[in-house]
């Protein structure tokens, strides 16, 4: 069974004045757990109890800022995906095959064709207009 977390972790350590995290360390007598030792995760004080530590408010550590995401990755510029059959509105896909329903051919998703007509959001493509020539 998994120990759940204290909420109060992070803390402005006395000894070495920098913004730390709290670790815990169990203290054994031979194969017993007999309890646990609070140190400072930076400079490895240890505390005599929990009474002695101000956390800081707001629960988890705040280690990532929004300058550390990813920036979003484009694959594909606009004029790119235009013309593939996955946006045209002639593409047909059905749990076994993809297909252009104005050539009656199989395609993937990432095909081009010179025929390319946009799919438009009010534009539903009946699944059975392939088979229906």
């Amino acid at each position: 069974m998994r120990r759940r977390e204290p909420e109060k972790k992070e803390f402005r350590c006395p000894h070495c004045g920098r913004d730390s995290w709290l670790q815990r360390q169990p203290l054994y007598d031979g194969f017993t757990r007999t309890g646990e030792t609070l140190l400072c995760a930076l400079c490895r004080h240890e505390f005599a109890s929990e009474a002695e530590i101000t956390f800081k408010e707001g629960g988890r550590p705040k280690i990532f800022t929004e300058a550390d995401r990813p920036r979003p990755v484009k694959v594909f510029s606009e004029d790119e995906k235009g013309r593939m059959c996955r946006y045209c509105a002639e593409y047909v896909v059905n749990p076994f095959v993809q297909r252009c329903a104005l050539h009656q051919v199989e395609v993937e998703a990432t095909d081009t064709c010179p025929h390319f007509r946009p799919k438009d959001d009010g534009d539903k493509p009946d699944p059975l207009a392939a088979f229906e020539k």
